[in-house]
């Protein structure tokens, strides 16, 4: 009898139950460590927001106490909870991580529910990166598999993809075999959801959070004996074809361990706080309004020649509040050119009431024109080619593929280290921020991360 093919699931559990400390390139835990700490800086800003209290108190409140911490909380609960908690924190902000890999923010669904589980079962901190790279691995593969495709069709593919990332970190630190794995996955990926419909409000973030806690759930359940869906991936009426039209390519769960997502498309770190569909454009406005001098009186019109997902993310041209400033292109572009840069005090609602940032608003447009065929889409896909007109009748143009801070262009670790101690300092002092900042740089030398956040006892 001929042996069937192994599916998506079997793939990804047999590779993330098989590695080995010894088979993680030194790069890729590098870019695993600076997931860890990029998350964790924006999941400290954003716990002080009001969408992540009141997700916090909510999850406190149906809760079971626990091991693993709240942040902006010095309540413990067990690790479903505490991963949903800090989850929405960590993506309250918009501010976390990037990968095109499935066009996913990973980092701030997989680095929540890893660091839950680690804390309540004591894991080292090397076990903790372990588990981070092995969730991110197993979700972007699946990303890559299912190609624009999924992300195009409106899912919004953090929600979508992000249990199954968690899925795969918890069942690592909770010591599943390859059997109870492949369970978790199964669970996870037959339950998922989420629609980019939820753009612009509270219900963001949230699904965030309940993704990392739907992976973690997952993984319990798993250990339990619960079983799960083996050809949730390929079955008829599975994840590809109810999701994705039946597009998938097979190749990308072929390749886990010799193609490394982290590394290869690799991590694109903000460096600003709104939709990083706004990034290339903002790079290109600010290189040439510092190279030509622009101000911004000078400017009659500034227009974005964008890839169609741009314009599909950005939908707000003169956004209300916080939320819908970072979705809005117009915002992103007029706040860099007044303040010159967008900060997170900049998302309040007296910039938005800024007579000068009013009248700058107008005045920027997007459109998709015919460079965006599909092979610039693939190798740009967030990019923007800008042109400012100026009231002296000068016409300025540039081009951007990827925004400082994308995987092609990285933040150096100084930026990224300033960008952690700036988003801590809302939430705990320069000390605090300054101590968690030198574990989580050596965080594979601790031997336990139960503790590695004592931020409320040292503020």
């Amino acid at each position: 009898m001929e042996e069937r093919p192994a599916t998506a699931i079997e793939r990804m559990a047999r590779w993330a139950c098989g590695l080995r400390p010894g088979d993680v390139p030194a790069p890729v835990r590098r870019v695993a460590r600076n997931c860890l700490i990029d998350t964790l800086g924006v999941a400290l800003a954003g716990s002080a927001t009001p969408v992540a209290r009141r997700a916090r108190g909510v999850l406190a409140d149906i809760g079971a106490v626990g091991e693993a911490q709240l942040l902006g909380s010095a309540a413990r609960l067990a690790a479903p909870c505490a991963a949903a908690a800090n989850a929405t924190a960590a993506h309250a902000l918009d501010f976390d991580d990037n990968c095109y890999a499935g066009v996913v923010h990973g980092s701030a669904v997989i680095v929540p529910a890893a660091l839950a589980v680690a804390q309540s079962v004591g894991a080292s901190g090397a076990a903790l990166i372990e588990a981070i790279v092995a969730g991110s691995e197993a979700e972007y593969a699946l990303g890559a598999g299912m190609t624009m495709a999924l992300y195009e069709r409106g899912w919004w593919t953090t929600a979508v993809l992000g249990p199954v990332g968690a899925s795969v970190a918890a069942a690592r630190l909770y010591g599943l075999d390859a059997r109870a794995t492949r369970a978790a996955i199964g669970i996870a990926l037959a339950g998922t959801g989420g629609a980019k419909a939820a753009f612009g409000t509270d219900a963001k973030p949230v699904l965030a959070g309940r993704a990392a806690e739907a992976g973690v759930t997952a993984a319990l359940m798993a250990r339990a004996g619960v079983s799960g869906p083996l050809d949730a991936v390929e079955h008829p009426r599975g994840f590809a074809g109810l999701f994705n039209g039946g597009v998938r390519e097979d190749e990308a769960f072929a390749t886990l361990g010799r193609t490394w997502r982290l590394l290869e498309p690799g991590i694109d770190v903000k460096r600003i706080p709104v939709c990083l569909s706004s990034h290339a454009a903002v790079d290109v406005v600010d290189e040439l309004a510092r190279t030509h001098g622009v101000e911004p009186g000078e400017i009659v019109h500034i227009a974005c020649d964008v890839p169609p997902v741009v314009i599909a993310n950005l939908i707000y041209d003169l956004p209300a509040n916080r939320q819908q400033a970072q979705f809005s292109m117009p915002f992103a572009i007029a706040a860099t050119l007044l303040f010159g840069e967008v900060r997170l005090r900049h998302l309040d609602d007296a910039v938005l009431a800024d007579p000068a940032l009013a009248r700058l608003l107008p005045r920027i447009s997007m459109q998709t024109g015919e460079r965006w065929d599909e092979a610039a889409r693939r190798a740009a896909p967030e990019g923007a080619h800008v042109t400012l007109l100026l009231r002296d009748g000068r016409r300025l143009e540039g081009f951007r593929a990827f925004p400082r801070g994308a995987a092609a262009d990285p933040l150096s670790d100084q930026a990224l280290a300033a960008k952690f101690l700036d988003c801590a300092a809302s939430v705990t002092t320069p000390a605090a921020a300054a101590g968690l900042l030198d574990r989580l740089g050596r965080i594979e030398t601790l031997a336990d991360v139960t503790c590695l956040l004592p931020l409320c006892d040292e503020t």
